[in-house]
Formats: structure tokens, sequence, C-alpha cells
């Protein structure tokens, strides 16, 4: 490491201003601090304050992803094979998965880093690491058979009008990955929904043992066959048609584990998603019409991407609420509404997305309204202990 130190520090003058190629400056830097921790602080947008700066931010959640992308690999072979019928071994399902997985890490990387260096050069701002996380989590909230063309756009779509147009890394308003979902899951929807787009090779008319279904959980109660569903035990652990990464919440749960013991991740913003989705499936449940309002609260936490989302999508320090009370009220609101997306509106079964989003649009006036009862309230004791002096 010592060598490639001194060679970094020889050719940083070249990129420095008045250098020969100082109009890559951006992209120099960038490169360096992906290697090795910068010696600056950035001056707008995120900051980070104590001995984690935001690339090692950006570790520990990659690190926390980890038993989640290793579990989605192993899951798409299994899924895979069981629709054929035949019988594998725990390898040989994760080596297929890895293999399938790849090519989308490899162009969300690709498209969304290219975009960011190509905006930080135009601009002549540092490259930030903030898509180091967003480039793993868009392939995880895909069906494994997506094309590749889309994913690219996808991605386009979600770093230049998700991000970039905000003014890039801490200015954003709305989750990036969830943007690039949701611009698929409108511009393309017949790629984002039915049975065939979660289990590799469908799309492609694979021949399938009978009574194999690719139904997710979520589509089978959207289509009033709940009693159909896998046991809760087997959508705990995640061996059942869905998106790459969302399936396992045992997988995401260790995630979580991660993230709130380093600090990282928000444990109010996601034990208040779960306690939202609770109320709102306990009171679901006490005015139940079909068997979707029936279903136990508890199944709604293992169904779909909701774990996923409560633990990687509503704790991004970016477009969550900010303020300790905020999270609380921030988190809670996303878990009412992903329960309620679902099952009163069973045209959009995943509504944890859409709840997301519509969070991160009010988490500055929820934050705002707190920071103003905070200043009352002040204002209120002041003015009390002045009487009192008066008195």
């Amino acid at each position: 490491m010592d060598f490639l130190r001194k060679k970094i520090d020889q050719l940083k003058p070249h990129f420095s201003a008045g250098g020969r190629f100082s109009r890559f400056q951006s992209v120099f830097e960038g490169l360096e601090t992906f290697i090795f921790v910068p010696n600056t602080v950035t001056f707008k947008g995120s900051h980070v304050r104590d001995h984690l700066d935001l690339k090692r931010t950006m570790t520990m959640v990659i690190l926390a992803l980890l038993p989640v992308f290793l579990f989605g690999a192993y899951n798409i072979g299994l899924q895979h094979f069981r629709s054929l019928g035949v019988e594998t071994g725990m390898m040989e399902n994760f080596w297929f998965g890895f293999l399938k997985i790849l090519p989308l890490v490899v162009v969300s990387y690709g498209v969304g880093l290219g975009i960011e260096f190509i905006a930080a050069q135009i601009r002549g701002h540092e490259i930030n690491e903030g898509f180091l996380v967003t480039g793993l989590l868009i392939p995880l909230i895909m069906p494994i058979d997506i094309p590749l063309w889309m994913l690219a756009i996808a991605t386009a779509f979600a770093v230049i009008i998700g991000k970039e147009v905000f003014g890039g890394t801490g200015m954003n308003v709305f989750n990036p990955a969830l943007v690039a979902r949701a611009f698929l899951f409108f511009a393309y929807p017949a790629w984002m929904t039915g049975d065939k787009v979660w289990t590799e090779g469908l799309t492609n008319g694979a021949k399938i043992v009978d009574g194999f279904s690719g139904a997710t959980p979520l589509a089978l109660c959207a289509a009033g066959e709940s009693t159909k569903l896998p046991s809760f035990l087997e959508m705990f652990i995640g061996t059942i048609p869905g998106s790459i990464g969302e399936t396992s919440t045992l997988a995401i749960l260790i995630g979580a584990l991660i993230l709130v013991v380093t600090g990282v991740g928000s444990w109010k913003i996601i034990v208040s998603v779960f306690a939202g989705g609770l109320g709102m499936g306990l009171l679901l449940n006490a005015f139940a019409v079909n068997a979707y309002m029936e279903l136990p609260f508890y199944y709604h936490y293992v169904m779909g991407s909701f774990a996923f989302g409560a633990v990687f999508m509503a704790t991004d320090p970016v477009s969550a609420s900010q303020t300790e009370t905020g999270k609380w009220i921030y988190g809670f609101l996303i878990g009412v509404l992903s329960v309620l997306i679902r099952v009163v509106n069973p045209a959009y079964p995943e509504g944890v997305m859409l709840a997301i989003l519509l969070m991160n649009m009010f988490a500055p006036l929820i934050d705002y309204y707190v920071v103003q009862s905070n200043i009352n309230r002040r204002i209120k004791r002041g003015k009390v202990a002045l009487n009192k002096q008066k008195v």
C-alpha cells in the first residue's frame, strides 16, 4: 500500500489546480478516496462529524447488505431449479444466482458511477461515495430477469432526476434506489408485476414442472388466494419468489443488527416502521371484510419488501427525518401506509415503495414542525420563568 500511496502522491500535482490535467481533478480525487481514507471534510450536503466519515458509513451499509446479497443469490438458484423440478445443492444454487446477479450489479455501478463522475467533472466538485450503496441497492430490489438496458435507463433516471438535479449526495429529497424502482414500475409495469418476473427463466418461456407457481405472497393475497400462502417460517427464511434481496427477513434482520450496533442506521426509524405496520394490521383485523384484511399483522413483516424497506430504505440519512421525534413519526407513518396501500389497493401490492417515497417528501415538513414545537415550548417556559421573577 505504501507503493500505491507514493504513486498517487506523485501524480497528484498533475491533477491539482495549475497541473496539466487539472480539469480531471474531481475524477482523480474520487479514485483516490476510493482507495484511501480522505484527509479532508465535506463542505456541503452530507456531513459526518465523528470518527466515521462518509466513505466508512457507506462501507458499513454495504457490509450490512452482504447477508441479503448472499441469500438472494442462493434463492435465485433455488427458485430456478425448483421451477424445473431439479434437485441441487446449496453451492450450485448460490453460484447460479451469483452469475445472474453479477451483470445487474455491473450495469448499476457502471451507469451510476459514470454519470456521477461526469456530473462532478462538469461542476468541478469532488466525487462522493453515496452511490456505493445505491449501486448495490438498485439490483437488490429488481426482478432477476429485468433486461440490462432497462436497468441502465432506470439507474440513469435515478441518479440524474432523483439525485443530481437536487445537487448531488446529501441534497436529494427522495431515495435514489426507490426512484429507480418507481420509474420501472410505472414505465414498464409488465416487467415489474406478474408471477413470471420473480423466477429466473420464466420470462423466456422456460418449461416448468406441474404445480410450480412463481407467484409471490403479495400476489397471492392480492388475488384473494391467501390460503395458498407459504408457511410463515418459509417466508421468514426467504425461500420464496420475490425481488433479489427482499425475500429473506432473517438476512435483513442480520443487516439491521449491523447497522444499529455500528450506529449507522436509526433503530428508532426501524422500530417505528414495524410499529406502524402492527397498528394498521390490527386495525384492519378489527374491521376485516375479506381474507386479506384478516391476515395476522406479523405476516406483513415477512411479505414483500416491508422488512427491507424498513431497514435499508427508510433509514436513509439523507431522505429520512433528522429530528429524534420526527424519526418516530416518519417511520410510524411509513409502516401504516405500507400495509394500508397493500390491502386497500391490490393494484399496488407492494406499498412500501410508495409509502417511503411519500414520506421522503414530507420528512422536511415533519422536522420543521418538530423543531417549531420545541421552540414554542422553550418560549413558553421562558415566559413562565419571567412571570415568576416579576412576582
